[in-house]
């Protein structure tokens, strides 16, 4: 209840919305900007990196390209890196601090971008293995973005505009996913450009350009210079108020870096905080946070798990289905430079009017329609069309019907961000107590990313041939995974308009409910 909250707490719920709060979205959003822009920028050039280092790799008359393994090595390191770095910041982030920790995720992602672009050797071993490593730690770097972001804009946020405020940060995500195919089209164009060439069918040898090694490169280190421009800002900013009060126990502190932002005055109150503290002061592994948060963890760890095998499916094997719905031309029709335009193309064309629009419907109607009615209507429209895409599938990929395919798949793309992955993202930054929230958005974070592993290593290997059989069962997969979501969503609470400490408890309502249970058993078993 408020009463038993504290000041600094009740002043952040309370706040109206400041130039604060944009600074912390824009700080935090730059983050994800960044992540999304490392995550997918590969889509556009692993076509290019197989006519380049593979070009004895070949089927039917078509260009080289990686090996069905190395190509799910390629997508899919970045995707371990990030579940690993999730787990450990995440854990990080409740013991340390989130300001402490959170500088650190951008200077490894800034470094990591850049080296991944360099070369130890010319062949291809040396090559791949190269960029196989350092998009590992790129994807470390990715992965403490999220639950520090999450948790950062969380504890900052008022309850009236909160999940708006972490929907926002998320939303940089698509803006991360448009720039990744723009910066691919606009590098491509240039070096194609400066070194025109035949298509495959016509030379073989001179259709893949030698400098469009260097294009490449130049994507993948261009990832580091938004991260780099905001690192400045990010570790200006103070620790979280609740963080400090709750964690650190520190209320004078809290209240004056509080008020300072909000440039209020703040009282302490040091004796309060340590009755406050008492209330809770559990474990992760505590009976009591497995009766109050035990269900909500299996929840957004189960419906983050289902969404990220649904949404990296969609991302990282739209390169394979564009020929099929004709929006690029086949490969062997194309040099290779022309390939990566048109792949980078399609990826911008499906992310601006599919993807991108999505992320701002839940920002606008969050709070109106509320995370679980979002979560549930997302997870729901995502199946239908999908449903409709696999049966469907011989009827749609043809030439008169590609562009109903493609709104049908822009579709699936604007509900998943307006639905779950969107709300996945929120909620665990909302359901749990001060002491571990970062720790289980991380774990929540980390099974989405073991999801994005079954999609990289698993449903890839149905499109990387672009053959309609296999293509069709991919979707009609996904499409049990999405229903499935919709079930396990009925695992989590809708949070929206309750302050941080009212949905975990540490207001001390719950403390009160489970006495008063305890009590009325107590009374019947005397009564008997």
């Amino acid at each position: 209840m408020a009463s038993n909250n504290l000041l600094v707490l009740e002043a952040l719920d309370s706040a109206k919305t400041q130039w604060y709060h944009a600074k912390a979205i824009v700080i935090a959003g730059m983050g994800f900007f960044t992540d999304a822009y490392d995550l997918f920028c590969i889509s556009t050039v692993s076509k290019l990196l197989g006519r380049l280092y593979y070009p004895e790799h070949t089927t039917d008359g078509n260009p080289g390209k990686l090996p069905t393994h190395i190509n799910n090595a390629v997508i899919g390191v970045a995707l371990c890196g990030t579940l690993a770095g999730q787990l450990v910041f995440g854990w990080l982030g409740d013991k340390l601090g989130r300001k402490k920790v959170y500088g650190i995720t951008l200077i490894l992602m800034v470094i990591c971008a850049i080296c991944s672009g360099l070369s130890f050797g010319f062949s291809p071993k040396a090559v791949i293995g190269t960029l196989c490593f350092f998009r590992f730690w790129l994807g470390f770097g990715i992965g403490g973005d999220y639950p520090l972001s999450a948790t950062i804009m969380s504890e900052y946020a008022n309850k009236r505009t909160r999940g708006a405020f972490i929907a926002a940060v998320f939303a940089m995500q698509g803006m991360g996913i448009i720039f990744a195919g723009l910066v691919s089209m606009i590098v491509s164009k240039a070096f194609l450009n400066a070194n025109p060439a035949p298509s495959y069918e016509a030379n073989h040898v001179l259709s893949t350009q030698p400098n469009a090694d260097y294009a490449w490169r130049i994507v993948l280190m261009l990832g580091a210079l938004p991260a780099l421009l905001t690192y400045y800002w990010r570790i200006q900013m103070p620790e979280t108020g609740r963080y400090t009060a709750v964690i650190e126990g520190n209320a004078k502190q809290a209240a004056a870096d509080m008020g300072r932002v909000l440039d209020i005055e703040i009282q302490a109150e040091q004796d309060k905080l340590a009755m406050f503290k008492a209330n809770n002061d559990y474990s992760l592994l505590s009976k009591k946070f497995l009766d109050r948060h035990g269900l909500h963890l299996i929840g957004t760890m189960s419906t983050w798990f289902l969404l990220d095998i649904a949404f990296y499916s969609q991302n990282l094997t739209q390169k394979d289905i564009f020929p099929v719905m004709g929006l690029t031309n086949k490969a062997k029709q194309v040099n290779a430079l022309e390939e990566m335009f048109e792949t980078s193309r399609a990826m911008f064309v499906i992310a601006m009017f599919g993807t991108f629009p999505g992320y701002w419907f839940t920002v606008a109607f969050i709070e109106k329609l509320g995370r679980f009615n979002i979560q549930l209507m997302g997870f729901f429209f995502m199946s239908i069309f999908m449903f409709i895409i696999g049966i469907k599938y011989d009827a749609l990929a043809t030439h008169d019907n590609r562009w109903l395919f493609a709104g049908l798949y822009g579709l699936t793309f604007f509900f998943a961000n307006f639905g779950p992955n969107s709300t996945t993202f929120v909620l665990p930054a909302e359901l749990f107590p001060t002491r571990v929230r970062s720790t289980c958005h991380a774990m929540s974070a980390a099974a989405g990313k073991a999801g994005a592993l079954v999609s990289a290593f698993g449903i890839q290997t149905y499109t990387i041939n672009g053959e309609r059989t296999k293509i069709k069962k991919a979707m009609i997969i996904l499409a049990v995974t999405n229903m499935l979501g919709f079930f396990c969503t009925f695992l989590v609470t809708e949070t929206k308009g309750r302050s941080l400490e009212e949905i975990s408890g540490e207001d001390g309502s719950k403390d009160k409910a489970e006495a008063q249970m305890s009590n009325r058993g107590d009374r019947e078993v005397q009564e008997i």
